[in-house]
């Protein structure tokens, strides 16, 4: 696109939403339909503003207090107190738009905000103003079909939703180009200016990225500003060298890559610094992507990228499934296409990309959605197409970034809203700190008398307590030579910080039975009274007590757990051995709030989905003891070679069982010996006695 055309094309789009937002009309147009126009043109002139502002330099300029009052005027209209009279929200534009029309103009809105991180993002990526250019224009094409329609009538809804739909279409290849290249090979990324040039002792840093800031995002920030330089370097190395270590024990080659991304919460500017500095160190330039709501990404309960806080999970929950209003056949085939053709294109670039450094939070208020008639939902059919789309997709992903030579690390860290008081935090924070760093090396011996016990058996018994109905049999691999070979990997500080589990990927015939947990956070939603049915290793029923309607628990299950697959797979068995961060989470009471990353430490755990090995079966994986780690696939991975399309989810959620709910951990071997590992709650095998040690403080 030349500049000149584009540059005309905004000033007229721009000035055309701002005279709409001043009331401008050239026909009479029903009084809520001109409310709506009006709203939505007032927001996206406030953008142009915006836009200005940051070109001349408001954002260096301007004083903290200043910016947070323009940044909490971006997520004014969608924030909590004042969402019920949004035309963001689905219900409030049913009522007054109607049925037909409301569902398709709350999109249409929620479309619209996404202007704001491209605004941002546009100090330092020059195309990102054109994909605010395309939804200024796709509202104007909208108000124009009401505009133009006959005096006291309305449009065909239907010519709406063909204009959205072509917008979707059109657009797709242009989305994904952009989104893929932020994600895996750009180092043109708005956090390495920020993180470079920030201040952290003036917290004006945190509004430079657009995106909401809350007190959390500033507790944090300030906190780490307080830190010593060695603390901090103490904190980035242990991110980064889980990152590099990751890559040496799975024999992986980093040496070949140029490009890893990083994930992170406002707040972390300065561990980034540093970990940036780390990341060079290896040769690697880093990306740093950020997770931005619109049709065109379908939303995951949980951010992949740079966020900041939630203005209003309910209106992302809300707006999940908008792509439901125009998802058929014809486009679920556009938007594959348009994927594959986006990876071919960029592939020598692809090929170097490292893989992810995630740097996560956790603290917040737990969120439990209201489920409301009015939001669009995926149809049965769409349900299909979706699930296997996200399997295509995946599997084009896998091919794009070689995924047998990807690896990753992730660590988190809590927010100042897990405490009533800062002192608390700062507590917590070193809590944390400490939970993160343990000496892996005793958990590794500790590790090996698990696995070595459970080498010799065929299968496993879990049963909970306490509340716990949990009741499972997990059947093992079976081993061809014990001597060389293991079931559990003995899993340690490094990709999976902090240090603490020995999983497996297990078979699925056989394994039968229920697990049961009373409460328990998964990917930033609360699952109260959460219990899933297995059959031969597959889920055949389920349920929850978020809702006092059952089908609704169901429908919040298969969302958000089993993302619309019929069924899915234990594909991980696990027992945690973080006693430490268990202990911890009791004393502060975070129980709740702990992030799953920590949480599936502080017991047994199960993942329904891919197994942990996925698109990496092929590799040989060995454990400290020099035994390789056989149990890497299920029958249903085994698929890969010959129906890849069938192997995999693309979906892999833990859900633990804690110590307080937990009856029992038995081996069983082919004798029919036992030999228990974890009985109350405790650990009775023999050398793991030490973990009980921060259970009885």
């Amino acid at each position: 696109m030349e500049n000149t055309d584009f540059d005309e094309r905004y000033g007229l789009a721009a000035g055309r939403v701002s005279e709409i937002a001043a009331g401008a009309e050239t026909k009479e147009m029903s009084s809520s339909f001109v409310d709506y126009f009006r709203r939505t043109a007032e927001f996206l002139d406030m953008m142009t503003k915006e836009t200005e502002f940051i070109k001349n330099g408001g954002l260096i300029t301007a004083g903290a207090d200043a910016l947070k009052i323009r940044n909490h005027a971006l997520y004014n209209d969608i924030l909590p107190e004042n969402y019920g009279n949004s035309f963001a929200n689905p219900t409030y534009a049913e009522s007054e738009l109607g049925c037909e029309y409301g569902p398709l103009l709350s999109t249409l809105y929620y479309e619209m905000r996404s202007v704001i991180p491209f605004i941002y993002d546009s100090q330092v990526i020059e195309d990102a103003m054109e994909r605010v250019l395309t939804r200024y224009e796709l509202f104007l094409e909208i108000y124009g079909v009401f505009e133009t329609a006959d005096e006291g009538t309305l449009p065909p809804a239907s010519e709406i939703k063909h204009r959205m739909y072509d917008y979707l279409s059109d657009y797709i290849e242009d989305e994904l180009a952009y989104d893929t290249r932020e994600k895996l090979i750009s180092d043109r990324n708005l956090a390495g200016i920020v993180i470079k040039d920030a201040d952290f002792k003036d917290m004006s840093f945190l509004y430079r990225y657009g995106e909401y800031v809350s007190d959390d995002e500033t507790g944090l920030a300030e906190h780490l500003s307080e830190l010593s330089e060695e603390e901090i370097e103490k904190l980035a190395d242990t991110y980064t060298e889980g990152y590099r270590i990751g890559f040496k024990a799975a024999g992986k080659p980093l040496d070949r890559k140029q490009f890893c991304s990083v994930y992170y919460h406002l707040g972390f500017e300065r561990i980034m610094r540093k970990a940036y500095s780390n990341f060079a160190g290896m040769h690697l330039k880093v990306a740093a992507p950020r997770d931005i709501p619109t049709v065109f990404r379908m939303l995951k309960s949980f951010s992949i990228g740079i966020t900041g806080a939630a203005a209003n999970p309910q209106y992302l929950y809300d707006h999940r499934e908008d792509l439901a209003l125009f998802l058929d056949a014809r486009m679920a085939g556009k938007r594959l296409e348009a994927l594959e053709a986006v990876y071919d294109s960029m592939h020598d670039e692809t090929v170097t990309y490292a893989g992810p450094a995630v740097m996560e939070t956790f603290g917040e208020d737990p969120f439990s959605p209201v489920s409301k008639k009015e939001n669009v939902r995926y149809n049965a059919e769409q349900q299909k197409t979706v699930a296997g789309m996200n399997v295509k997709a995946m599997l084009l992903y896998n091919d794009a970034v070689v995924a047998k030579e990807r690896s990753f690390t992730i660590i988190s860290f809590p927010v100042p809203s897990i405490a009533d008081s800062k002192e608390r935090y700062d507590e917590i924070f070193d809590a944390v700190i400490e939970i993160n760093t343990l000496d892996y090396h005793k958990y590794q011996k500790i590790q090996a008398c698990i696995i070595d016990a459970l080498n010799d058996c065929e299968r496993v018994e879990i049963k909970g307590m306490n509340g716990s109905r949990t009741d499972m049999n997990v059947e093992l691999f079976r081993l061809t030579d014990p001597s060389k070979q293991a079931i559990f990997e003995n899993c340690v500080a490094d990709v999976n910080i902090p240090v603490g589990e020995v999983f497996t990927s297990p078979r699925l015939k056989g394994t039968n039975g229920l697990l049961h947990v009373t409460g328990v956070y998964l990917e930033g939603l609360y699952f109260k009274d959460l219990w899933l049915k297995f059959e031969d290793g597959c889920t055949v029923d389920y349920g929850c007590g978020n809702f006092e309607d059952l089908a609704e628990g169901r429908k919040f299950i298969e969302e958000n757990i089993l993302f619309h697959h019929e069924k899915l797979p234990i594909g991980e068995f696990a027992i945690g051995t973080n006693t430490t961060a268990y202990a911890y989470a009791r004393k502060y009471g975070f129980n709740s709030r702990l992030t799953t990353l920590i949480g599936e430490k502080t017991g047994p755990h199960f993942a329904v989905g891919d197994t942990c090995y996925s698109s990496d079966e092929d590799n040989s994986i060995f454990n400290p003891d020099g035994k390789e780690i056989v149990a890497k696939e299920n029958e249903i991975s085994a698929l890969r070679k010959t129906d890849p399309d069938k192997a995999y989810f693309g979906c892999h959620t833990d859900i633990t069982l804690p110590y307080s709910e937990l009856g029992l951990v038995c081996g069983i071997r082919n004798d029919g010996s036992r030999v228990t590992i974890l009985e109350n709650g405790r650990f009775v095998l023999q050398g793991t006695e030490e973990l009980n040690v921060p259970l009885d403080k």
